[in-house]
């Protein structure tokens, strides 16, 4: 019975119908931002993609992928993965750069 109120209690954190839908419209609202700033001139469309897109994506793993609610070890698995990534691109970036 307690796995069973456990579980309820858990269930209840999660948000309902009108957070996804802000999450969705912050989504839609940043995706127009990232068309406009692609109009703009190459370094600033690119400078605009680098820091918008990552944001759209942290929201994305937050609410839709329900890392919010994931315990803290998973969310040290996601950040160092993510890190490694991050460390591979710059390092890509910086190859391509000096070339």
């Amino acid at each position: 019975m307690s796995e069973h109120a456990e579980h309820s209690a858990e269930h209840a954190e999660h948000p309902g119908y009108g957070t996804f839908i802000k999450i969705w419209l912050i989504l839609v609202v940043l995706t127009g931002c990232l068309v406009g700033v692609s109009h703009l001139g190459q370094t600033a469309a690119v400078w605009g993609l680098l820091t918008l897109t990552p944001l759209k994506a942290g929201l994305v793993f937050y609410y839709f992928m329900h890392l919010k609610y994931e315990g803290p070890l998973f969310k040290v698995v996601v950040l160092v993965t993510l890190g490694t990534l991050l460390i591979f691109f710059a390092l890509l970036f910086s190859d391509v750069a000096f070339r």
